[in-house]
């Protein structure tokens, strides 16, 4: 049961939303939507867009969340907000009075992070982004429910794109140049845009909760919150930006360098909105992550030696530059291998890819079966080059889906 009514909520919104605008924030026309445990469930599972095509995947991951959930393992956000104009918000309705005026602060900087960064201008899909995952749908379950094609057949495509989705050049290799049908092109061509949709988010997840966290704490000090409400407001902001053990919490580290920029910057209150308009977390990370914070921060590298975890890195001297380089390596897609087209060999439709080797070997498992899911969508042999323990190997995959490694 909420402590709350839509009255006070309105009343608190109104007085945040001319705060931002007061603190200069950009915006787009904000809208909130209180939902349930199940509804918010179902919009976390398919990424905010409830009217997304169908695919077991989306299923696996509402499964999943449920039970993360039911066992206490994880829990469900106190909002989700989702990048479009208007900028849509979806707030859980058991979230407590103080909750849900602290989500709807952050909601506004993410709302003024999805208008002003210039990867989300660049993306371009703010306007018309819940029309298209409707119009997406809707190709998709035409042809599911088309006699001659069929589920079974939309999912095999659907499958392959997924595992190919943030290897931009070779679905648009495979789209223009395999041997596929007009639908099975389509569907390429509807994962290839959500991709593009989603790749902002995930290049810019540490900077934009950074932001949000950074906002939602200025936003509320102005708001000179009841005695009662600004205590809970201290714990729950304290709980948001803690740092966790053993992996990066992106609120806790994007906080911490927004607020260490605009300690820095007192003579230039424009520097925050310039970081905020043209960074992604590894650009951000790199120029912003001082020695300084590392140590303040008390970040470390580890690695794991057979059942213990081994520290490697400390932020000393020397170290916090491991350190950092070692976050906006695996931030972003720089958690995504790098596999570039290399050549088509005419006479038997032989599919040459090439691995960019930076040191991170390729996964093996993971790899065999992305090539299974590529042979699916391509009439020929498909050879993989890459490095393993620094000798040169290819991976083959045939028509028929088998695999084997040989020497170059």
């Amino acid at each position: 049961m909420s402590d709350y009514s839509l009255e006070e909520l309105k009343y608190w919104n109104d007085k945040i939303e001319e705060l931002a605008y007061a603190e200069g924030l950009k915006l787009y026309s904000q809208e909130f939507e209180l939902v349930s445990y199940e509804e918010m469930t179902a919009y976390e599972a398919y990424a905010g867009m409830p009217s997304h095509y169908p695919h077991w995947s989306y299923g696996k991951a509402y499964e999943r969340i449920r039970v993360l959930n039911r066992y206490n393992i994880a829990g469900l956000p106190y909002e989700m907000v989702i990048n479009s104009n208007p900028c849509i918000a979806y707030l859980m309705k058991d979230n407590s009075l103080l909750l849900q005026i602290m989500t709807m602060a952050h909601v506004y900087g993410h709302n003024d992070f999805f208008r002003n960064n210039r990867l989300f201008l660049e993306a371009g899909k703010a306007e018309y982004a819940i029309e298209m995952f409707k119009n997406h749908g809707a190709r998709i379950r035409e042809y599911v429910s088309n006699p001659s094609i069929g589920y079974e057949k939309v999912e095999r495509v659907i499958n392959a794109a997924h595992a190919l989705r943030y290897q931009a050049e070779l679905l648009c290799f495979l789209g223009e140049h395999g041997k596929i049908s007009d639908w099975e092109r389509d569907v390429i061509d509807i994962v290839s845009e959500e991709t593009r949709y989603f790749v902002p988010q995930i290049e810019t997840k540490i900077i934009n909760e950074g932001w949000a966290s950074f906002w939602h704490l200025v936003l509320l000090k102005k708001l000179k919150l009841p005695q009662q409400l600004h205590l809970e407001f201290l714990k729950r902001h304290n709980q948001l930006v803690r740092p966790y053990e053993g992996r990066i919490n992106p609120y806790f580290l994007g906080f911490k360098i927004f607020e260490d920029i605009y300690e820095k910057s007192q003579d230039d209150p424009g520097k925050i909105f310039e970081v905020r308009e043209i960074e992604r977390d590894a650009s951000f990370i790199r120029r912003y992550l001082t020695s300084d914070l590392c140590r303040e921060m008390k970040l470390y590298e580890y690695n794991k030696d057979g059942n213990e975890y081994v520290v490697t890195q400390v932020a000393d001297e020397d170290g916090w530059i491991q350190i950092r380089n070692s976050i906006t390596d695996n931030c972003g897609l720089g958690n995504f291998p790098i596999i570039k087209v290399e050549d088509l060999i005419q006479k038997d439709n032989t599919l040459l890819l090439e691995h960019i080797y930076d040191g991170r070997e390729l996964d093996m498992t993971h790899s065999k079966e992305t090539l299974k899911h590529l042979a699916d969508l391509w009439d020929g042999n498909i050879m993989l080059n890459t490095l393993v323990d620094e000798k040169k190997k290819t991976i083959l995959c045939n028509d028929n889906k088998r695999i084997v490694m040989i020497n170059r």
